[in-house]
């Protein structure tokens, strides 16, 4: 089934341990994760309860939880652990999520990576 509505968390603003250089194993560093959660929203909006929605704020607290006490060398191992997290703890069917490291590269805004992961691609975990 392919889902077209999208449940987003955009800016969630975290300090990480994450990098391979030295000081970066040491300073914790902004990390900005934008969520975009693939799942059928139709039965929340007909009921307007919240038992029907996919809850995006105990999302987000997973991911802070998550990102705070990770201590990765890549964005890229960041934010399959996110998309885990999003299929297999809530159940989300398809997510999107981006993870970026602010001035990581001088002269550019940030770096970072983009991901998409279904059900699927954590069937064999």
């Amino acid at each position: 089934m392919e889902y077209r509505d999208c449940v987003e968390i955009k800016g969630l603003l975290v300090r990480a341990i994450i990098g391979i250089n030295e000081w970066e194993r040491r300073d914790r560093q902004d990390v900005v994760i934008d969520i975009c959660m693939f799942t059928d929203t139709r039965p929340a909006g007909r009921s307007d309860d919240i038992a029907d929605a996919l809850n995006y704020r105990s999302v987000a607290k997973r991911i802070i939880a998550l990102a705070e006490a990770s201590q990765f060398f890549l964005v890229e191992r960041l934010a399959e652990e996110i998309a885990r997290i999003c299929v297999q703890e809530f159940g989300v069917p398809k997510v999107r999520v981006s993870v970026e490291k602010p001035g990581a590269v001088r002269f550019s805004r940030s770096v970072g990576v983009t991901i998409e992961r279904e059900t699927a691609d954590f069937e064999d975990r």
